[in-house]
């Protein structure tokens, strides 16, 4: 017996008596026609008890028995089916929740007549989600769910007050934006941890602009949450206020805006501060002339270093380099570390000449013995120059001639 014959012996009737989930059929005026054994096995009434019923006898008082503008909507044509979450009353007293998806059936004149609810109980989720909108909302800190793009999707009372902004000015907005520029690093690396499964949790302080204009710290700690595929979908996040309610004391606002703006290992400015020096020296440029000179530096067989002395060694070399560096310029040019073995130096001097002079330097500096961890290490280093008398000048353009210059000097001296 092939399969559309038997299609055609079984009569549905048996079918959805026989489904493991429950099923009702349901009149447009919201009349029950039909119930399953699985649907009154869930609701603890007989079919019998049932069939004499509507819809709205076991459904919440406070819930509506059918969505009626979904049925318009599938009765014009424009939507298949409907889904619906709302509560069912069982014959004992208890409430469920549960998730109905209905679709319209029609008679064979195309005439509708009946609705076919399929049944799914969710009482558990709904409970998992209440838990979690009375933990969020009770919470005597800050706490938001973000997607995977720092979006709020749900912030509670408490951050809002944190922050100065009302939830509905909040809740679609990108978390990330709220910080100080050259705040943002640390945070975009634990959030790309996040995102690609790299950590579960992380902790970082952040230094945001409170609506009322002024600087305000928190420190965030942020948790993934996974989706059916085990990918990250969504973070919730956690922010306790540092100092007085994030107006944080002047020595631990300046030990936090170094911690920002420097490298960790040498003291130097790393590369968010180099960019923002880089904006300022070109501004002045234009008023007061001269040449900015920008020199690149790169360690020769660091790696080498690494290999053969350790790690330890290693950064010690990295910690003599910035000392060179910093003794090689006047108080007021900047050196960053912008790399593992990369250096940057920014001067404003008054023409080419004193930049070759400031070049040469620089190299002679970098070119020596130096002691590190106990042993004796000959530094070396590629120094390429670019400058310009140009104000309108861009700081990658400037970075990208200082890499070419390098690369031929080095070239000329192999």
């Amino acid at each position: 017996m092939d399969s559309s014959t038997l299609t055609d012996e079984v009569p549905w009737r048996t079918v959805l008596h026989q489904a493991a989930g429950p099923v009702s059929i349901v009149d447009l005026r919201g009349r029950l026609v039909y119930v399953n054994p699985a649907l009154c096995s869930l609701l603890g009434y007989d079919a019998e008890y049932l069939l004499r019923r509507a819809a709205r006898d076991v459904t919440h008082p406070d819930d509506p028995m059918l969505d009626r503008q979904a049925i318009e909507r599938m009765l014009a044509g424009s939507q298949r089916s409907a889904e619906v979450e709302k509560r069912f009353v069982r014959a004992d007293g208890t409430v469920i929740w549960v998730l109905v998806t209905s679709s319209l059936i029609r008679h064979r004149d195309d005439r509708p007549v009946f609705l076919l609810c399929q049944i799914q109980e969710i009482t558990a989720r709904k409970e998992s989600e209440l838990l979690w909108r009375r933990t969020l909302a009770h919470a005597p800190i800050g706490m938001a769910l973000l997607d995977m793009q720092t979006h709020f999707v749900e912030v509670n009372d408490r951050l809002c007050e944190m922050v100065g902004y009302s939830r509905e000015e909040l809740v679609g907005r990108r978390g990330i934006d709220m910080l100080y520029y050259g705040y943002r690093r640390p945070v975009e690396k634990l959030n790309a941890d996040l995102r690609e499964g790299r950590v579960e949790t992380g902790s970082v302080d952040i230094c945001l602009r409170h609506r009322d204009g002024h600087p305000f710290w928190m420190l965030a700690r942020v948790s993934v949450v996974r989706g059916v595929q085990e990918r990250p979908v969504y973070m919730v996040g956690q922010y306790e206020a540092l100092g007085d309610d994030g107006r944080v004391s002047e020595e631990r606002l300046a030990e936090l805006t170094r911690m920002a703006l420097h490298d960790p290992l040498t003291g130097l400015a790393n590369r968010a501060l180099l960019i923002d020096r880089f904006q300022h020296e070109l501004a002045e440029l234009g008023e007061r002339g001269g040449v900015l000179s920008v020199f690149l530096v790169d360690l020769d067989r660091f790696k080498e270093i690494n290999d053969d002395y350790g790690h330890q060694t290693g950064d010690q070399v990295l910690q003599a380099a910035a000392r060179e560096l910093q003794g090689s310029v006047r108080p007021s040019d900047t050196v960053a570390r912008t790399g593992g073995d990369e250096f940057v130096v920014l001067a404003s001097v008054s023409d080419d000449c004193e930049a070759e002079a400031l070049h040469a330097r620089i190299t002679h500096r970098l070119n020596r013995t130096a002691t590190a961890a106990g042993h004796r290490i000959d530094l070396a280093a590629s120094v390429g120059l670019a400058t310009t008398r140009n104000a309108s000048a861009t700081s990658r353009d400037l970075l990208a001639g200082a890499d070419r210059d390098m690369y031929a000097r080095k070239q000329r001296s192999g």
